[in-house]
């Protein structure tokens, strides 16, 4: 049966778990609960009937050694979506080392996990999709074809085929200066990407973005859709709109006409604002009061880094204490200090 418009909603590298000790030893605002409000935000088209299916492009751990209450925390999400009658598609990613510790949550008829490759059949009202895909594999360059294959999938001529992975395929930007994956054995070439595929459906890379060329400006096999991750995960981020991807199959139609449409939907992410404090400021109490005024220009809820360029006094270094930071920021506000290695 062929597939008139599913939607599926495409979220990834949620990293639950990032800046939130079950146990803290200091009392502070916590950026962990930030992940998780973003993760509800972007799954509640799923609770509303606005999709039909959601593809967790992996990473939703921050770490690979998970506490029982942080899958409790984390999976809790995910399970009111799979009880709303919504199924959801794992790819176990990097850094749950291609592995999830679900255990008890696998039993659930909505919850699906690539815990090796394999192809599941979605089947709903508006028509049936094939999901293929595999945990994140490490060098996996030259690999793609040899693993699409370990899925079993097939292609028909009636139900289109989403791959979901976790990799990083060339072409692939981050950072501030735009820095391109182009090879090595843990950038999947763009030539290797499987045949037979509406979309490649892709966790790993930070920044939203959607990928149909190589470098060479050959057209992919099919469009590699990166949502992003749902925050900032560190200030090489600081530029970049986070948020989770729609990507809406058709029924096969005439062709070159397109299998997809994909549209990124932003989420609200805090802002990221590095202060640079140069040596020329080497008196202590002239110091502090740059750094309460700039401090205050800021939003309240911003995430601040402080870099101090140069060699300081020693008055001066001592009270740049990441202490000192928290008691003249705004409780809202996240902030570290970064200084050069004193020689």
């Amino acid at each position: 049966m062929s597939c008139s418009a599913i939607r599926v909603l495409l979220v990834a590298d949620t990293h639950l778990g990032f800046d939130l000790p079950i146990r803290p030893r200091i009392e502070r605002r916590r950026r962990g609960h930030d992940f998780l409000a973003n993760l509800n935000r972007a799954l509640q088209p799923a609770l509303t009937g606005e999709v039909d299916l959601v593809v967790h492009g992996g990473d939703l751990f921050d770490r690979s050694k998970v506490p029982a209450a942080l899958v409790d925390i984390a999976m809790a999400p995910l399970l009111r979506v799979a009880e709303a009658g919504t199924p959801v598609y794992l790819v176990p990613g990097n850094h749950e080392r291609s592995s999830i510790p679900l255990h008890l949550w696998t039993a659930h008829p909505n919850f699906h996990i690539f815990d090796r490759p394999r192809t599941f059949l979605y089947s709903g009202a508006k028509g049936s999709i094939a999901l293929s895909g595999f945990p994140f594999a490490r060098k996996v360059r030259g690999l793609l074809p040899r693993l699409a294959s370990e899925t079993g999938f097939r292609q028909g001529p009636d139900v289109p085929h989403l791959l979901c992975i976790h990799q990083t395929v060339e072409g692939a930007q981050v950072g501030v200066g735009d820095y391109t994956f182009r090879g090595g054995p843990d950038v999947a070439a763009g030539r290797d990407l499987p045949l037979g595929f509406s979309a490649v459906l892709s966790g790993h890379i930070h920044r939203a973005q959607v990928l149909t060329h190589d470098l060479s400006r050959r057209r992919f096999a099919a469009p590699v859709v990166y949502p992003g991750s749902v925050e900032r995960t560190s200030f090489v981020e600081r530029n970049e709109t986070k948020g989770y991807m729609i990507v809406t199959l058709h029924a096969p139609g005439r062709r070159g006409d397109p299998p997809a449409d994909i549209s990124f939907v932003p989420l609200p992410a805090r802002p990221m604002v590095c202060l640079s404090l140069g040596n020329e400021e080497t008196d202590g109490e002239r110091l502090r009061n740059q750094l309460v005024n700039r401090l205050r220009s800021l939003d309240p809820d911003s995430v601040v880094r402080v870099q101090v360029q140069g060699p300081l006094a020693a008055e001066t270094f001592g009270i740049l204490s990441a202490d000192y930071l928290r008691r003249i920021a705004p409780p809202s506000m996240n902030i570290e200090l970064s200084v050069p290695r004193q020689v």
